[in-house]
């Protein structure tokens, strides 16, 4: 329902939406929040706002929902919060051929795959969620940790010939 409604605001501007973050990883710890990315043709911001604004979507204000680093590269990407009542999660816009939207599926991919990863994974996200309450302080400690198991991630999927197709 929500891939169709991202689909049909923004028409072959999108080529693909998928589930991603913590809550697509099944058995893995999560808030509840969904993540969807939408992998994008191009990033605009002065037209896609309003695309999506237009049926419901705020664009989150934050400067870290402008860009991310992935890959050593500066992506742009735009996140969005859902239509005010409704559940909670967030839309991200990445250009779909860029490292951080290979991130973000590579991220899914291998915690889906390893189990061991994934138990480790959960447990160090809720602890951290216990002892750092403020979410900027929380995503802050948590990027070190990420590219520990990012690291592990690009390992796995050399062996086994993953690919973000």
């Amino acid at each position: 329902m929500l891939a169709g409604r991202l689909r049909g605001a923004l028409g072959d501007l999108a080529f693909e939406v998928d589930h991603v973050g913590s809550t697509s990883v099944p058995g893995l710890a999560a808030k509840d929040c969904i993540d969807v990315q939408v992998r994008m043709r191009s990033i605009d911001e002065a037209r896609d706002v309003p695309l999506l604004a237009a049926i419901g979507f705020r664009c989150r204000p934050e400067p870290w929902n402008r860009s991310e680093v992935s890959g050593g590269r500066e992506c742009r990407k735009l996140v969005f919060a859902p239509p005010v009542g409704t559940r909670s999660y967030n839309v991200h816009l990445r250009e779909g051929t860029g490292p951080n939207a290979r991130f973000a599926l590579l991220f899914r991919d291998y915690l889906r795959a390893d189990e061991t990863a994934r138990r480790a994974w959960g447990a160090f996200k809720q602890r951290l969620a216990l002892s750092v309450p403020d979410l900027l302080d929380y995503g802050q400690i948590k990027a070190p940790a990420t590219e520990v198991l990012m690291g592990a991630a690009e390992r796995w999927a050399a062996e086994t010939g993953w690919s973000a197709a």
